[in-house]
């Protein structure tokens, strides 16, 4: 599979020449534009001359922050979160004229957010498989470098995070345990707890707490049942703490929320 992304990216490689060599660089610019992967444009001494509008669509970016902070002031060859990813002996192989294939790398959306006013992107971490090639001029000598990235894979979290709630809502009759949700959901307590936030928007107790008020909802509705037998049947006291917490979540005392469920 590497081999053909390989032949793949070498065949758009000397496209790119071709049209570079037949005085349409015009043409060549409108069609890397438009270009479906994101690609960097680079002069010969690192610094960029060009983005694509896949990278802007991809890290949500405008087009005048761009301008402002990266064309003509980025330069890929000082760029530490780069370098500790592929090696600057490496990518500088490719601004001597070679052809360079970097699979599986993973990009620093840290930096990317910190750089660009990004307030959070929807993903905890993403890889990319990077070529970068250069462009020829009339003489011979380096006159771009081209960097083509293409996604291979993002993991966002979200799979972790159905686990813990489907953890929580079968384990909802016991106390409390953030430790044994973060380990159903196979993350550490602290990366748990941030991402459990991210993507349901409250802490992993808040949605426990939650989940017990829908349960005790439930069994209010069924008029068999004492409020005490309610909380009970919830693994809860009536006269203790999660009362207060019941009506602090819907208003309503437990007899009152019975009340108004039954002439509802």
């Amino acid at each position: 599979m590497i081999t053909n992304h390989k032949e793949n990216q070498n065949s758009l490689a000397d496209s790119f020449q071709s049209f570079f060599n037949s005085d349409k660089e015009a043409l060549l610019a409108k069609a890397i534009e438009l270009f479906p992967y994101m690609i960097h444009v680079f002069a010969p001494d690192g610094t960029t001359v060009f983005v694509n509008e896949a990278v802007r669509k991809q890290y949500g970016i405008t087009r005048e922050l761009l301008e402002e902070t990266v064309i003509g002031k980025y330069n890929v060859l000082k760029d530490p979160a780069v370098t500790s990813n592929i090696p600057l002996s490496v990518l500088q192989r490719a601004f001597r004229g070679e052809t360079i294939y970097c699979p599986d790398i993973k990009i620093p959306l840290s930096v990317l957010s910190e750089r660009f006013g990004v307030q959070d992107y929807d993903m905890e971490a993403m890889y990319q498989d990077i070529t970068n090639f250069p462009i020829f001029d009339d003489a011979g000598q380096v006159a771009y470098v081209v960097g083509i990235q293409t996604v291979r894979r993002v993991y966002r979290g979200k799979e972790e995070i159905e686990r813990a709630k489907e953890y929580i809502e079968t384990h909802w009759l016991e106390v409390f345990d953030i430790n044994e949700m973060a380990k159903a959901a196979c993350l550490s307590r602290t990366h748990f707890s941030r991402l459990f936030k991210k993507h349901t928007g409250m802490t992993p107790h808040d949605y426990y707490v939650n989940f017990k008020v829908s349960r005790i909802k439930e069994k209010l509705s069924d008029s068999n049942l004492s409020i005490s037998q309610v909380f009970t049947a919830c693994g809860l006291d009536y006269n203790g703490y999660f009362a207060k917490v019941f009506k602090e979540k819907t208003g309503l005392s437990p007899s009152q929320y019975r009340k108004n469920t039954q002439q509802g």
